[in-house]
């Protein structure tokens, strides 16, 4: 059943586009918003609005959503290269490789963490989404390290409510492009959805609270390999925030990486490795950590840095 929802146009949009406005107010992506008002599922005080017209403060929107998809499959197969780096009643800690997603998604047809638990037989809590049971943070697709998965239900809520207090410690290793200076320091900057293009996020003012901080661990010629610290995890928060700073991960091409600086340390993907994870366990308090080694394409990419110092 379609869900129709009427509401105002609040001073802060005035001016923005209908997609731009809609993605903002519904959480939706800017893609399914111009969807729905290339359909006329989108009327601005009774009048049908494209998806390019300009939002007025103070006028009525009435929009009608698309009845919500099937929930996506989640597909047990094995996971070659993820590691389980601790298990228990409550939680597993899995070391994520490349190219591996935290859950199912639309358009992702790959493997997953999720998946691959169930291929192992590993059980996980039915908290959350049905296709991201279980899952209390995620790493990117290109991003590998430490991630932890609740297994019972109250390591769901406990695990939920650290995250969003900011209780858990993650820490970050990447190596981004030049020399930040200073060499130690903290990135205050808000993030939100791209302006123009729908995959990317960027600071943007108005955005999300989005706080990094970061320390160099090794400068070489042509890279800075550093220790991030997340005090928020919005979404690609440490490669928008080193891009903003114009030192943008090794290898991340969509945020302005040299390929050329890329191709000669052997990367695919962004230089970005969740080295550290660290919280108060579920069951008693306790504090635990778990670390994560480098993958061979990024200890590889270093020892060219190496030789290259």
């Amino acid at each position: 059943m379609s869900d129709s929802r009427t509401l105002p146009v609040p001073d802060g949009l005035d001016g923005m586009r209908v997609d731009a406005g809609l993605s903002k107010l519904l959480g939706l992506s800017r893609t399914v918003a111009a969807t729905i008002a290339e359909a006329g599922d989108v009327l601005v005080d009774g009048r049908p609005a494209g998806k390019s017209d300009r939002l007025l403060a103070g006028t009525w929107l009435e929009v009608t959503l698309p009845e919500p998809d099937r929930p996506v499959e989640i597909k047990a197969i094995k996971v070659e290269g993820m590691e389980i780096v601790y298990q228990d009643d409550d939680v597993v800690v899995v070391d994520k490789p490349v190219g591996v997603a935290a859950h199912p998604s639309p358009g992702w047809s790959g493997t997953t963490v999720i998946g691959g638990l169930a291929a192992a037989g590993i059980r996980v809590s039915t908290s959350g989404a049905a296709e991201r049971q279980g899952v209390v943070h995620r790493l990117d697709v290109g991003t590998t390290g430490v991630m932890v998965v609740a297994k019972s239900e109250h390591a769901y809520t406990v695990l939920k409510r650290a995250f969003k207090e900011r209780t858990v410690e993650k820490r970050y290793h990447a190596l981004v492009q030049g020399h930040p200076d200073p060499s130690v320091g903290t990135i205050d900057a808000p993030i939100d959805r791209h302006p123009r293009h729908d995959y990317r996020w960027a600071v943007v003012a108005g955005g999300k609270p989005s706080i990094t901080h970061y320390e160099t661990i090794e400068a070489f010629r042509a890279a800075s390999l550093m220790d991030v610290k997340l005090e928020t995890g919005r979404t690609h928060q440490i490669r928008v925030h080193f891009s903003a700073l114009r030192h943008p991960c090794v290898g991340d091409l969509t945020y302005g990486s040299d390929p050329v600086l890329a191709k000669r340390l052997g990367l695919n993907r962004q230089w970005l490795h969740a080295r550290s994870l660290g919280f108060h366990h579920p069951a008693d308090g306790t504090w635990v950590e778990f670390t994560s080694e480098y993958p061979p394409d990024l200890a590889g990419a270093l020892a060219v840095l190496e030789a290259d110092y």
